[in-house]
């Protein structure tokens, strides 16, 4: 997006070098990764970050709002509510397409939200990895709010571990080694030193669980949860003992019922310039005749399943359900990023840490992806180059 450096980095690509810097991915853990990763990251001017920054500010100031627990209480299925829920999110991921307006300026345009926890340790990596192995200007950095690798470092041990040994943490999921995300996993493990553990292994004793260590049964102070519970009723052949939904004396990182609270349910209610104008589908009270200008969303869905892109009356009226789909203003992505193959699209995930205690969150870092297909994600960009994840350097 910076023509300048654009035209240096391209200018200095080799295929060679890049297959290279994958094979070094690889081995960092001795783990493939499994999704793609792009030939290069994004780079971002001052402009762009500034905006980008008071985008996110200003919807966290909404979920700081003494009501938004009020206002989200539908968001959480009643059937996935858990116990023991904290005050606030310990991850706010906020997803922005970056768009044109209409004098061809760049703008971010947000296109979803969680809160829930992302590749927060890979994606400190994958920074200081592209800089080793391509060009990166100096003034560029991949981190926020004035971090370095080891205060980042610090903050991220503070939101997951706060007072507890890492032995007595476990990051938590389904079948965890399977994940695409996996990689995450094991950069989570060599960085806090916690356990890897699959949701079957958790052993669960009146209301305190337990994992195992060399034979040892371990007490279980935190989850760092990477569950996502909607997977839970997507593999029903899946057994497990632990009673999640029991009152457990267990701290959660973060609660499972902020993944719900802070998602596409929250869009609706977010009065902001950089948030397309959104609706609960029983809400609407007349059907747009525009609808190729808009795309179609389930409420309760992850990476773009589900979603509606070309929209069309018949979708909508088959819909049982119009309580848990939102009708959103389709956002333009703008092919901003040169690529040897063809212009390229993109989109950066804004990453927030809120350790316990804190008033508001630490915008910390963040996630990119590129695409040159409908949709952002690998499964929508197969067989291209220059697509898939990697992390934004942000001008000084």
């Amino acid at each position: 997006m910076i023509q300048a450096i654009r035209e240096k980095y391209n200018a200095a690509f080799k295929e060679e070098n890049y297959q290279k810097f994958l094979q070094h991915l690889d081995g960092l853990f001795n783990k493939e990764v499994i999704f793609r990763v792009a030939e290069t990251p994004i780079f971002v001017d001052k402009t762009l970050k500034t905006t980008l920054i008071f985008a996110c500010e200003n919807i966290i100031d909404e979920i700081l709002n003494p009501n938004f627990k009020e206002l989200t209480q539908r968001a959480i299925p009643k059937n996935l509510e858990v116990k023991n829920e904290n005050d606030h999110p310990h991850f706010i991921c906020i997803d922005f397409g970056i768009c044109e307006d209409a004098l061809g300026n760049l703008i971010p345009q947000m296109i979803e939200m969680q809160g829930f926890a992302s590749l927060y340790a890979w994606e400190n990596i994958i920074g200081n990895q592209y800089k080793e192995h391509f060009y990166c200007p100096p003034n560029f950095n991949h981190l926020l709010s004035n971090l370095d690798s080891d205060s980042y470092t610090a903050l991220l041990k503070k939101v997951v571990l706060a007072n507890c040994n890492p032995e007595e943490v476990v990051l938590m999921d389904l079948k965890p080694h399977e994940q695409k995300t996996r990689i995450d996993f094991y950069a989570t493990h060599d960085l806090l030193g916690i356990p890897i553990v699959c949701l079957s292994d958790l052993i669960q004793k009146e209301n305190k669980l337990f994992y195992l260590k060399d034979g040892v049964k371990m007490p279980i102070k935190r989850i760092y949860n990477r569950l996502i519970f909607d997977d839970l009723a997507a593999n029903p052949d899946f057994t497990y003992s632990a009673d999640l939904f029991s009152d457990l004396d267990v701290e959660w990182v973060g609660h499972p019922n902020w993944f719900y609270r802070i998602s596409k349910y929250t869009m609706p209610f977010l009065n902001n310039a950089f948030v397309p104008k959104t609706q609960f589908l029983h809400e609407v009270a007349t059907i747009p005749n525009d609808l190729e200008h808009y795309v179609l969303k389930p409420l309760f869905s992850f990476s773009g399943q589900g979603v509606i892109i070309d929209v069309t009356l018949e979708d909508i009226t088959k819909i049982e359900d119009p309580e848990n789909w939102i009708l959103q203003s389709k956002v333009k992505y703008a092919e901003v990023i040169e690529s040897p193959t063809g212009k390229v699209k993109c989109e950066i995930r804004m990453m927030y840490l809120w350790p316990d205690g804190d008033k508001r969150p630490t915008l910390a870092t963040n996630l990119g992806r590129m695409s040159k297909g409908k949709m952002i994600g690998v499964r929508y960009n197969q067989n291209m180059d220059w697509v898939g994840g990697n992390i934004a350097f942000f001008e000084d």
